[in-house]
């Protein structure tokens, strides 16, 4: 059973700083493509962050150069390095993991950002 568990989420100023980690069992991260997305109110939920086995990153237009993913094969886990951050990178954040035939999400974790 793939389990994906975020932390790290909380309310933090406009241009200020959070790291989200997400934990994964039942799931290896270093042979999948894992990444983050989020799902602000009244929004359909996006990606904004996905590392591939091989290490490649892709980042959404809207946090390149502010956010930055990356992953501990050795913990299974993957973070979430989120700088600059603007209210409207307030959203309900998932981990998400990528199997050939399925997609797994964690049950998220709230980031507010105040202006």
């Amino acid at each position: 059973q793939v389990q994906l568990v975020e932390s790290g989420g909380g309310l933090v100023q406009a241009g200020g700083s959070l790291r989200l980690s997400c934990a994964g069992s039942g799931i290896s991260f270093s042979i999948n493509t894992v990444g983050w997305g989020r799902q602000a109110p009244g929004k359909q939920r996006e990606l904004v962050a996905t590392i591939t086995r091989d290490g490649n990153t892709n980042y959404g237009d809207s946090v390149k150069g502010r956010f930055t993913i990356s992953r501990d094969n050795a913990k299974n886990t993957v973070f979430l390095q989120m700088n600059s951050l603007k209210p409207e990178d307030t959203a309900v954040y998932y981990c998400y993991a990528r199997r050939p035939a399925a997609d797994y999400w964690g049950q998220g974790t709230q980031v507010t950002v105040s202006s």
